[in-house]
């Protein structure tokens, strides 16, 4: 009995211990799997990283900047440089030449060299004021799509001392200019110079001709037709008040007479002037007639020895006005006897 029971004992146990192996071994499968899922898992990721990063660095472009120095002294030169690589014929777009860099960056050298698959730009700037300046971020399109450079900060300081000898920075390059150099440079001084010039000859000119216009026989004798026109609107004739009428009539004959034929007709009592117009031979008979009655009538109307009518007036009136027309007439044969 007891020998039957251990047999059965051992043989339970044997179908335990293979069980317990049986499941070890099955743990052992499914850890197996799970592990080589994410291995593959694992593998696809970085598969798909790997294809991403060929396709960035294999087809996109490179944007780099660098500044050489982040501190100078007072005028002293830096570079600053910009470089995209891998174009492939891309156009890049960038602020013009000497445009770039910001106000206090005085550009020295700008230059641009571009190949088939690179874009090189070096700035050779200085910088003469003490202080930090910022170069700001640099917007650079390349190929429609817009990048930017980092943003850079340059510290300028004075390194020198007193007692130092101060020389330039640059060495003076001498120029020879040419005539056209000359012209550029003191043209708008010589333009304006012959412009002043023709201006003060055109015043001159212009004051000459004034002058003349008014001692011409023609400015006098319109003058005086206005003057006689104005005397006329007064209605002295039609209100029959001829002491004014004669008295603004003999003082506009004697300027007249003064201004035309230049002689002193404004201070001679009018026989004196009768008897120098006489002698004169510059005015003509007719003229000379009608000067010696409209002056000798109008000293009796002063004097209120005659009483002259309406028609009377209108004579002497008329006859002065024509007087004045004429006197063109004696100027020109006066001017005329003289030149033979």
């Amino acid at each position: 009995m007891c020998i039957i029971f251990y047999k059965n004992y051992v043989s339970l146990c044997g179908y335990i211990i293979m069980f317990e192996e049986f499941n070890a071994f099955n743990l052992f499968v499914t850890r197996y799997f799970l592990n080589f899922e994410r291995l593959i898992k694992v593998l696809k990721k970085s598969l798909f990283l790997f294809l991403v990063l060929i396709g960035v660095f294999g087809f996109s472009q490179t944007l780099g900047s660098r500044l050489d120095k982040g501190t100078l002294a007072l005028g002293e030169v830096g570079t600053f440089k910009i470089s995209v690589f891998d174009l492939n014929g891309k156009k890049v777009e960038i602020a013009p030449k000497n445009k770039l860099l910001p106000f206090h960056f005085e550009v020295i050298k700008d230059s641009i060299n571009i190949t088939e698959n690179q874009y090189d730009r070096i700035i050779t700037f200085a910088i003469f004021e003490e202080g930090k300046f910022k170069i700001p971020t640099l917007d650079v399109k390349i190929g429609g799509l817009l990048y930017s450079t980092v943003p850079y900060e340059v510290e300028v300081i004075n390194t020198a001392k007193s007692g130092d000898q101060i020389s330039d920075i640059m060495n003076n390059k001498e120029v020879k200019l040419r005539f056209w150099d000359y012209w550029e440079i003191y043209k708008w001084y010589l333009l304006g110079f012959l412009a002043l010039i023709a201006l003060i000859f055109i015043i001159i000119k212009f004051i000459k001709f004034n002058k003349k216009r008014k001692d011409s026989p023609e400015f006098v004798t319109h003058k005086t037709l206005k003057e006689l026109d104005l005397l006329k609107k007064k209605k002295y004739i039609e209100a029959g008040n001829y002491r004014s009428f004669y008295v603004e009539l003999i003082d506009i004959s004697r300027n007249f007479l003064t201004e035309q034929y230049k002689i002193p007709a404004d201070v001679l009592l009018t026989d004196d002037l009768v008897e120098l117009i006489k002698k004169n031979n510059t005015i003509s008979q007719e003229n000379e007639k009608v000067v010696e009655t409209v002056f000798q009538r109008g000293d009796l109307v002063k004097f209120a020895k005659i009483f002259p009518d309406r028609n009377t007036m209108e004579e002497d009136f008329k006859n002065t006005r024509e007087l004045v027309k004429r006197s063109i007439k004696d100027i020109e044969f006066e001017n005329l006897r003289k030149d033979v």
